[in-house]
């Protein structure tokens, strides 16, 4: 098998690729042989069928199939042993008519285009860029205190409703006129009176004791069509087909949550037992929770508007042509030109960013290893059932990593972002960087500008 390539320019490349007998006969006789122990014709033993016969029936389609696997498994040796980098995969010329006879096979020549990695010189000390950081101030630490003596405060059942408790009672559905519809609507549903925007609704709901009944919009009480479905029981296509009218709403029991003392129990209950002494401890605790948390935020913004800056400094330049046409014949579905026109900018914009990833790992030697993935891994175990209260000792959470990085797709999904946050890292050491401390309603505005 000989191998050549035209490289037509710095990202486009011609290969053609020539197929001898000796390359493929090998395969196709056994493949043949194996077709005819299995198989079988009226006057034929199994596995005697004549070789002439068996060649006649499947020596073209197994022809092709094992040249087939010829050609993909040689273009993929000769890709790496030249070590080219490149985007998609070889695709056969469109305009070219193959070479060879599959009737009468001997030699045969393919030609393959291809689309090659721009070069890319990744110097980063030019390029600007601000790290924003969200002050956490006491309005922002009082909510979060008000938020966990709420979670592990107590619920009692109190004779008359307030503006923060939650109903639990029967909707009924009424006619025009206000009586009880005949064959109607009747079902069990909860409301929550803190959550109700419409006002006078709201207020009808205060002071009811259990027992008592009040006409209401039950679309004044709920969030959407899902949750005014649940509350009546019906579909959210009998949703849209609901005509208008009031239900009655039956008070069956009223619920109220009494939220936690500041004290040492809810101090035990939020951060594990003895582990904050008092109140200035505890909102300490609460303040470094709340950094940590929105220092994911910060990381995340900054990521995606360094990307956006690295891909609009550097704009690697691709084989636009060749993509479009290597996504289009690849697509589990099939694809219109105005579709393709539509999305390629979105995926030549990630493509663009992946080159540039790793043209930064490379010159920097980032490197991800094995138990760099395990403790990311418990770290995310030990945080999600510390929001539980439940704290897993070491043995349990290595047990727990362990079993998720059996997982191919999860080994790969973790080492690509821990491999992208390392990227981020080496290149923030690198650039202008400029550190911007802002309020988290700013930091909102960054993220969301167009939000009212």
């Amino acid at each position: 098998m000989e191998i050549t390539r035209d490289n037509i320019d710095a990202l486009n490349a011609k290969l053609t690729v020539k197929v001898v007998e000796g390359d493929y006969k090998p395969a196709v006789d056994a493949a043949l042989k194996d077709y005819r122990k299995n198989m079988t014709l009226p006057g034929f033993r199994p596995g005697n069928v004549p070789m002439t016969v068996v060649k006649k029936r499947v020596g073209k389609a197994v022809l092709a199939e094992e040249i087939n696997k010829l050609l993909s498994e040689s273009l993929h040796n000769y890709i790496t042993e030249n070590k080219l980098e490149v985007l998609g995969q070889p695709m056969p010329v469109e305009s070219d008519v193959e070479e060879g006879d599959w009737d009468n096979p001997t030699e045969f020549t393919f030609n393959y285009e291809m689309g090659l990695a721009p070069e890319i010189d990744v110097k980063l000390d030019k390029v600007k860029e601000t790290y924003y950081s969200i002050k956490v101030d006491d309005k922002m630490v009082d909510e979060e205190v008000n938020n966990l003596a709420r979670r592990f405060g107590s619920l009692s059942e109190p004779e008359k409703s307030e503006a923060s408790d939650m109903l639990m009672g029967t909707f009924i559905q009424l006619t025009p006129e206000g009586e009880i519809l005949e064959g109607g609507i009747m079902n069990d549903g909860t409301v929550s009176i803190e959550f109700v925007d419409d006002k006078k609704t709201q207020k009808a709901l205060v002071g009811l004791e259990k027992g008592a009944e009040v006409d209401l919009d039950p679309n004044k009480v709920s969030r959407d069509h899902e949750d005014l479905g649940r509350m009546l029981g019906i579909s959210h296509d009998e949703v849209h087909d609901l005509p208008e009218g009031n239900f009655r709403f039956r008070v069956n029991e009223i619920r109220r949550l009494a939220p936690s003392e500041i004290n040492q129990e809810l101090f035990d209950k939020a951060f594990g037992e003895g582990n904050v002494e008092d109140e200035a401890g505890f909102r300490a605790r609460i303040a470094e929770n709340i950094e940590n948390a929105l220092k994911r935020d910060q990381d995340w913004y900054f990521k995606n508007q360094l990307s956006e800056n690295l891909i609009e400094h550097f704009n690697p330049e691709l084989p636009d042509a060749f993509l479009k046409r290597w996504i289009k014949a690849t697509n589990e579905k099939p694809l219109t030109d105005e579709q393709l026109d539509t999305e390629y900018p979105g995926y030549a914009k990630s493509v663009k960013w992946q080159l540039i990833e790793e043209r930064i790992a490379r010159a920097n030697d980032v490197k991800v290893e094995y138990p760099e993935m395990l403790d990311h891994v418990k770290a995310n175990l030990a945080g999600q059932y510390a929001q539980y209260g439940l704290p897993l000792d070491e043995e349990t959470l290595e047990k727990y990593a362990a079993n998720a990085l059996s997982n191919k797709e999860e080994v790969q999904r973790i080492f690509e972002l821990i491999r992208e946050e390392k990227v981020i890292a080496s290149a923030k050491d690198q650039i202008k960087l400029k550190e911007k401390s802002v309020s988290i309603d700013e930091f909102k505005k960054l993220v969301n500008p167009d939000a009212e």
